[in-house]
């Protein structure tokens, strides 16, 4: 008999337990569900958190809230790149209403009889130059939206870096005589091999000449670098009136340190300068040391 109650009290404990448990795992799912749809509801951004603690409650909560960090992450992501399309479609409107206002100004003038034919020969060339930088603007940014999409064919092969930076130099022989620079060269002699495309790699070094030609304040550096485990180009020039905020968006579409927007470029050299480098798994970097700004292109060996 004793025995019988005894199994009988074990049996009644047991069930209370269990009772209990499933009571408390209910009440805490409905306490969880709740937060979810709170959540989704956008009446609160906290994560799930437990009353009632039990193993693979915590597990599960564990991996919503993982979840909830990469929605918010991916939204954070949304967010900037809407804004970075919305401040690219701003900039590019004005560059292109810029000098398209100027032209329609020139024609208007053109359209005056009596207009002297020495004016005349004048805004005909100042319309010209209008249309050549916005056919400029035009062709960077259909190239940089190309670069950066998934597709963008590219041929990678071994290449002779030193044989091919002095050739893209030679072409800038004139342009250096022009602006009377002479920059210092450093291309050691022995052969310095990369991986990558031959085309894209000239683009990349004449983007960096072009923009250090047009900033410069003085001296402009070119030095060409075989690390243990890299190759390294650097080309680097003395500028004024640039900040290290400046350096953080260097390489983002049409940006210009230059606030008053100046006639010296599109503001995309930069950035299809960096989005050939990524697509040739290598680096693009800037750094400003004592009024000199430096741009090192890195290929892993």
């Amino acid at each position: 008999m004793r025995v019988l109650i005894y199994i009988t009290f074990i049996s009644i404990v047991v069930g209370v337990f269990y009772l209990t448990r499933f009571y408390l795992l209910k009440k805490e799912i409905k306490n969880v569900t709740k937060q979810l749809n709170e959540l989704s509801g956008k009446k609160t951004k906290k994560k799930i958190d437990l009353a009632h603690f039990d193993k693979d409650l915590e597990k599960l909560a564990s991996g919503i809230n993982d979840q909830i960090d990469l929605t918010l992450q991916a939204y954070v992501e949304k967010q900037r790149k809407e804004n970075e399309l919305k401040q690219a479609i701003a900039n590019i409107s004005h560059d292109i209403r810029t000098p398209m206002t100027s032209i329609l100004g020139y024609i208007q003038f053109l359209e005056i009889n009596e207009l002297p034919p020495e004016k005349r020969a004048e805004y005909i060339t100042t319309i010209k130059n209008g249309a050549n930088r916005l056919k400029v603007l035009l062709e960077d940014f259909f190239e940089l939206s190309l670069i950066q999409s998934v597709d963008y064919p590219l041929k990678l092969e071994k290449i002779e870096l030193n044989q091919l930076l002095l050739e893209v130099l030679i072409g800038f022989y004139e342009p250096f005589l022009q602006q009377n620079m002479e920059p210092n060269i450093h291309i050691p002699k022995e052969e310095i091999s990369i991986v990558g495309d031959s085309s894209a790699v000239k683009r990349v070094i004449e983007n960096l000449v072009l923009n250090a030609m047009k900033h410069s304040d003085g001296n402009i550096n070119i030095q060409l670098v075989k690390k243990q485990s890299s190759v390294q180009l650097t080309i680097s020039n003395d500028v004024s009136g640039l900040n290290e905020n400046d350096i953080i968006f260097l390489f983002d579409r049409f940006y210009k340190a230059d606030k008053t927007r100046s006639e010296k470029g599109t503001g995309l050299g930069l950035s299809i300068a960096k989005s050939l480098m990524l697509k040739m798994q290598g680096s693009l970097t800037a750094e400003l040391k004592d009024n000199e700004l430096f741009f090192v292109c890195e290929w892993e060996t």
